[in-house]
């Protein structure tokens, strides 16, 4: 089984940056959703998420999905059609019934960033 089919089944994924200010490591939980060897999360607080500005500054990232661990670069998509589509996999991942919540705004506001997926260093 394609282990990225796997991680794609689970709600949340982790994403940890570095500081810009501190340098300390910052986690949060957030939706994601799969396309190959990319993960694509929607900021909803846009570029003024303080993971959004960390990622800026330090694109390294760390991503934990269930128990598996990936390095990665984070990026802030700005190509229409991959913006496009992250989009389009986040809403259809959470649609109903998966949650039941009006998804709308967050779908058409949210800054989609990308993150391309690197074995991690064990």
């Amino acid at each position: 089984m394609d282990v990225r089919v796997t991680l794609a089944e689970e709600d949340y994924c982790y994403v940890t940056t570095t500081g810009r200010v501190t340098s300390n490591p910052h986690e949060i939980e957030i939706w994601f959703e799969m396309n190959g060897d990319t993960l694509y999360i929607l900021a909803g607080g846009r570029e003024k998420s303080d993971w959004v500005k960390n990622a800026q500054k330090s694109p390294a990232v760390a991503v934990r999905v269930g128990d598996q661990r990936f390095g990665g670069t984070a990026r802030i998509v700005t190509d229409a059609s991959e913006d496009a589509l992250a989009r389009r996999l986040l809403l259809q991942k959470y649609a109903p019934p998966r949650y039941s919540g009006d998804l709308s705004d967050w779908g058409r506001t949210a800054l989609p960033v990308a993150i391309a997926l690197t074995p991690a260093a064990e």
